[in-house]
């Protein structure tokens, strides 16, 4: 019994024991179990924060690039203005310019239209004191003529002294002067009595024989003076509308129109001259071509003669660049084709030769522009055409150069000048 007692206590002591064990464990289960709740809950709150925290930085760094994005935009904006201004300014410092430029030629061609009035004035002014000293000298040669004519010739008588008085008659067929003869007075024959010549009319009326009186030379009225003291114009060249004539200092241009204009109260006729590749209008009074050199195109024969030209040997003389320029230069304004032709053929350069200097290279380019023109007028090309049948007369040519003749050294070929 005391043994199945002990074995109750032991029993029910070890039950206490495994009771208290289970309770035991089952507390650390749950103190474990609020632990691992606590961690998860502070680790989901500081996923949350860390969240939150990466939210507001994006956010920031969003706002940031908005910010560089808008002054970058500004910028931009800014420099665009500044251009614009800068673009403003210069096409207001150009019209500026322009404006500057339009009232000084205004003013040049103001004071050149009053050169011209000035001119014209003078010129009338002469003009009407030629006509007016034309008329006070056909008046004088008039009043002189008129005291040239005769008189009624007044037999003298000679006064009386111891006698009669003897009449003079003519001895010899010669009339007998009123002179005393033999101590008698004698009376003057009237075809004696001469009448008086004005000394500026002794060469025209010489004095006549046989006692007739003198006749007066003619001299022509005051109409007639005055017509002979203003020239005649000159002939008018027969130039037409439409016609291409060579202005010796633009070179080719087509006659557009024929007009008249009144300046400084006369009336003149013009040429109206279009030069379609300068963008330039000539007019040139009709009664003027002649002394300003303006002529027709050259005939196809003179053409083809300076094309032959262009094919010689260059000829260029040994002395200073400034003087062949001078030359060169006049010959260019000249007008004459051959001329230009020797110009070009002169100045030309192939590629194996030394490159031409400025100066050179600006009269060569004004002497080729003026014969292609010309020569494409004549020909009826086109001026390409015309510049490529030129080159190859300049390509014939350096193919035939050879070397200067004896005697021919002031026109041999020298080397090029600066």
């Amino acid at each position: 019994m005391a043994a199945r007692k002990k074995a109750t206590r032991q029993a029910s002591r070890a039950a206490g024991g495994k009771a208290k064990a289970s309770a035991g464990a089952a507390s650390s289960r749950k103190r474990k179990a609020a632990s691992s709740a606590r961690t998860s809950s502070a680790a989901k709150s500081a996923r949350t924060a860390k969240a939150k925290a990466a939210a507001k930085s994006g956010k920031s760094d969003a706002a940031r690039a908005r910010a560089a994005k808008a002054a970058s935009a500004a910028k931009k904006a800014n420099a665009a203005k500044a251009a614009t201004a800068v673009k403003r300014a210069a096409a207001a410092k150009r019209r500026a310019l322009a404006a500057a430029k339009a009232a000084h030629d205004a003013k040049a061609h103001e004071a050149k239209s009053n050169h011209a009035v000035k001119a014209n004035k003078a010129a009338e002014i002469k003009l009407n004191a030629k006509q007016t000293a034309a008329k006070e000298a056909a008046k004088v040669a008039a009043a002189k003529i008129a005291t040239a004519k005769p008189a009624a010739a007044k037999p003298v008588a000679a006064s009386p002294v111891a006698g009669k008085p003897v009449i003079g008659k003519p001895v010899m067929g010669k009339p007998v002067m009123g002179k005393p003869l033999m101590g008698k007075p004698v009376a003057a024959s009237p075809a004696a009595v001469q009448p008086a010549v004005a000394p500026s009319l002794a060469k025209r009326a010489p004095f006549p024989f046989k006692g007739r009186p003198a006749e007066a030379a003619p001299v022509a009225g005051p109409l007639e003076a005055a017509k002979a003291a203003v020239k005649p114009a000159a002939p008018r060249p027969g130039f037409k509308v439409n016609e291409f004539v060579v202005y010796p200092a633009h070179g080719v241009g087509q006659i557009v129109l024929i007009e008249e204009q009144d300046v400084a109260g006369f009336r003149l006729e013009l040429y109206v001259i279009n030069f379609a590749k300068d963008k330039m209008t000539l007019r040139v009074p009709t009664s003027k071509v002649v002394a300003v050199g303006m002529r027709k195109l050259s005939e196809p024969e003179v053409a083809r003669k300076s094309l032959e030209i262009l094919t010689g040997r260059a000829r260029i003389k040994r002395t200073m660049w400034s003087r062949r320029a001078q030359e060169y230069e006049a010959k260019i304004n000249s007008g004459d084709i051959n001329a230009i032709a020797e110009v070009v053929r002169d100045l030309y350069r192939s590629e194996a030769q030394p490159e031409q200097s400025y100066s050179e290279r600006q009269l060569y380019e004004a002497a080729l522009d003026r014969i292609v023109r010309e020569i494409a007028a004549v020909q009826k090309l086109s001026e390409i055409e015309a510049m490529k049948l030129i080159e190859s007369h300049l390509r014939r040519s350096q193919r035939r150069t050879a070397k200067a003749e004896p005697g021919e050294g002031d026109e041999a070929a020298v080397e090029e000048a600066a």
